[in-house]
Formats: C-alpha cells, sequence, structure tokens
C-alpha cells in the first residue's frame, strides 16, 4: 500500500498548482511533502521516545448516543445496514468547477495499489461539546477544536448535519464533522491550527485483495463505501487510559525542524525551534493521526464509540494485514494531519485532554471523532472515481473532471491563531 509520505506528497503537487484556492509560499508545500511517513494502517510506528501511559482520572460513563432505525443495504452481495441518505438542501452543482480549472482528470496512482481522495480543511468552531460521547450535554466536554461542518455542535446527528453549515472542508457536500482536542498555549490561549490535512486511501473494489470471497488468501476485508451515520471516536481512550499503538504522532515541519515521529508535544517542541528565519518563515507543529478503517458491518456506533471500528492486524499465516475477522468491512482509510505555528511559548503547549489525566505527558491524550455528513451523490463520485479507478486525487478533485468548491474563507494561516479561553 502507499506510504503516508507519498500520498502527501501528491497533495503538495496538486495544491501548489490549484488556480481556485490562491498560491502557495514554497515552505507551505515542504510541510505538505513531509507530513507523514509511517508505514501502512495497521502497522507499528517507531517514535522517537516512549511516554508511560498514565492512569486517568475515572470518567462518568457517557450518555449512548441515540441511533435512528437504520436501513439495510446490499452491495455486491453484502448486507450492511446504515441510515436513509439524506439529500443535499442545495444545488450540487453550484458547488463543483473543473478540476484544477480546466476538468483535467487526477492522475493514476500506479504503481501504487491504493486510491487516494484528499482535501484540506481551515480550524472551525472552539466548543466544550461532544456529539458522539455526550450528545445534547453542550459544555460537558473538554474544549474541542472542531473541522469541518461549522453547524456541529453537542446537538448534531447525522440528520442535523445533513440539514446544516457552510463546511471549512471545501464545501457544505462535505457536512461531516470532525474534532480533536484544543491546543492550549499553557498562558491562556487555545491554539488554532493554519490548515488540516486529509486524506482517504483504500484498494479499489476491483482489487481481489478487497473481497474475502475472491479466493485471494491476502484479502485484507470486504471491500465498501461509507455507510451512512457512521460515527467514531480513535486514538487515546480517555476512559480505559490506552491508546493503539503507532497510530498517532507529533511532528515538525520548516526550514529549521527536526522532522520525525514523537510520542509527545513536548518531545516535537524540543526538534521544532520557534524563532522565524530572517524572511520571517515559522516551523509548524504537526498532529498526526490514523482512523480505525475495519468496521463490524452491524453497528454505525457502540457503547464507548469504539468497539465497532477495528484497526488492521498481522495474519501471521500469510505474513499480511487484514481486517480482523470480527470487523471484515474496509473502509477507505481515513488519515488526518493537523499543522500549528510555533511560537514562544511552544514548549508550554498541551492538549485540553491532557488536564483530565493526572500526570499525562501534553499531547499523550490525543484522539479523535469522526461523524459523517457527506453528501451521497459526491461521496459515490470520489470512491467510484478516485479510489475505484487507483487514482490520486488532491484539493477535492473528484477524478472525474470536477472538483469541489474551496471554502470561501480558506487560507494557509490560521486567523485568530490565538482564542482566549477561560
Amino acid at each position: 500500500m502507499i506510504g503516508e509520505q507519498g500520498a502527501f506528497k501528491v497533495l503538495a503537487l496538486s495544491i501548489s498548482a490549484v488556480v481556485l484556492v490562491g498560491a502557495m509560499s514554497g515552505s507551505d508545500a515542504n510541510y505538505f511533502a513531509r507530513l507523514a511517513k509511517g508505514k501502512v494502517i495497521g502497522k507499528n510506528r517507531t517514535t522517537t521516545t516512549t511516554s508511560p501511559t498514565p492512569t486517568p482520572t475515572p470518567t462518568p460513563t457517557p450518555t449512548p448516543t441515540p441511533t435512528p432505525t437504520p436501513t439495510t443495504t446490499t452491495t455486491s452481495n453484502l448486507t450492511y445496514p446504515e441510515l436513509s441518505s439524506i439529500s443535499s438542501n442545495f444545488d450540487v452543482n453550484s458547488e463543483l468547477v473543473p478540476s484544477w480549472g480546466t476538468g483535467q482528470i487526477a492522475a493514476s496512482g500506479v504503481p501504487d495499489v491504493v486510491g487516494a481522495f484528499r482535501f484540506i480543511c481551515n480550524a472551525g468552531q472552539l466548543l466544550a461539546d461532544d456529539p458522539i460521547v455526550y450528545p445534547g450535554q453542550p459544555g460537558r466536554s473538554h474544549l474541542h477544536q472542531f473541522f469541518g461542518n461549522l453547524d456541529a455542535n453537542a446537538h448534531s446527528t447525522y440528520a442535523s448535519l445533513r440539514a446544516s453549515g457552510k463546511s471549512t472542508c471545501n464545501s457544505p457536500l462535505n457536512r461531516s464533522a470532525y474534532w480533536m482536542p484544543a491546543m492550549l498555549d499553557g498562558v491562556g490561549n487555545a491554539v488554532r491550527p493554519d490548515w488540516v490535512s486529509v486524506y482517504y486511501k483504500r484498494r479499489p473494489a476491483s482489487d481481489p485483495k478487497c473481497s474475502l470471497s475472491s479466493g485471494d488468501p491476502q484479502a485484507e476485508g470486504n471491500c465498501i463505501s461509507i455507510p451512512n451515520g457512521l460515527r467514531y471516536v480513535f486514538g487515546f481512550d480517555m476512559i480505559s487510559g490506552q491508546s493503539p499503538t503507532g497510530q498517532a504522532y507529533f511532528d515538525c515541519d520548516g526550514p529549521t525542524a527536526k522532522s520525525g515521529h514523537y510520542a509527545t508535544i513536548t518531545e516535537a517542541a524540543a526538534n521544532c525551534p520557534s524563532d522565524p528565519t530572517p524572511t520571517g518563515v515559522r516551523n509548524r507543529l504537526g498532529a498526526v493521526i490514523m482512523a480505525p478503517p475495519c468496521w463490524d458491518g452491524k453497528n454505525l456506533d457502540s457503547p464507548n464509540h469504539r468497539d465497532h471500528m477495528a484497526y488492521m492486524v498481522l495474519n501471521h499465516n500469510v505474513g499480511k494485514w487484514m481486517c480482523p475477522s470480527t470487523h471484515t468491512y474496509l473502509l477507505p482509510a481515513f488519515t488526518m494531519g493537523v499543522w500549528y505555528t510555533v511560537d514562544a511559548n511552544t514548549n508550554k503547549w498541551r492538549l485540553s485532554s491532557d488536564d483530565m489525566v493526572p500526570g499525562a505527558a501534553p499531547g499523550s491524550t490525543f484522539h479523535a471523532d469522526w461523524f459523517g455528513g457527506w453528501d451521497n451523490t459526491i461521496l459515490s463520485m470520489w470512491i467510484d472515481n478516485c479510489i475505484n479507478k487507483l487514482l490520486t486525487c488532491s484539493g477535492g478533485d473528484l477524478g472525474n473532471g470536477k472538483q469541489l468548491r474551496q471554502y470561501e474563507n480558506f487560507g494557509y494561516n490560521a486567523s485568530p491563531r490565538l482564542v482566549p479561553v477561560a
């Protein structure tokens, strides 16, 4: 499978050429080129040092998210539940433009074996809300930085996400909501990221390794689209105190950075000098996290919001990484890289969730939430073209000559970058 480094290099080259969003500086392109350097989903990653996992303070049991009655979808003789599709309440074509201004088709990903779909988000709202863990309870959670749907809050459901909201991830054609603990600077502010890089990748559905009935002993799972209503939490578990090995790390990039996979913010900051260059260019600290791509095919959520999803496991009989037998449905794998401009206080930075775990090293509680809200027509476009035709699509390019319109307030520097918090 394609490495994350290669995927983000393609993203850098494509984004730097687009006239729809404006020109990037040379340093910005370098950030994408070095965003992620790990192995494929499911494999352990090497970090510079390993911090012991602290024992979290007992957390009240979250309220389960109520789930509407799902319908049943059958695809390629596979049956699974999902919520009924909700069409966009605006003209879909009004949010599409010719890809890269010309309608060109994305390049083939060959010799890589996965298709990829990528886009860039800006930071959205800061809220102490979590519509997955604490639905209908505004202010209950630690402070979160949201991306995507600007209307997302504690009361969000699949139906409400589909019904309203501009999106900081290109267009309201993607009304999905993503969030993570807010970055705090230690002197009373939340630090907003400059941008968030997102990509989905997977083998094409026609690949024998994408079907457990193909007869291929190395089949990774049954490849399907993303079911309506799916939502999950991944990364550090605030209840159990456990974190999947190697699925998240911190990095630094820039003119004076020492890039690497760092287990904590402290380690990354030590290799991320805060002084600008003579021309005013600063390094950026990155937080990169990979979601589990394997689904149980039964539940759109689970009591702990995690058990219905799983990472690949090593099948020792064939020496390959595959979905576990309990989670055989393989979705496009989701990776998110969140990038912040460093400053004189970077050595004091921590995540809001770190404060909930006594003795936690800064960043050791890194986790994220995913709540789908795609327009189904657009979801099908990028899966059918970018993923299933093994293309390398960047910047919201849908692989068919069309591209998502860019977020109207898009920029490569957060504004405001610092937000005072109590």
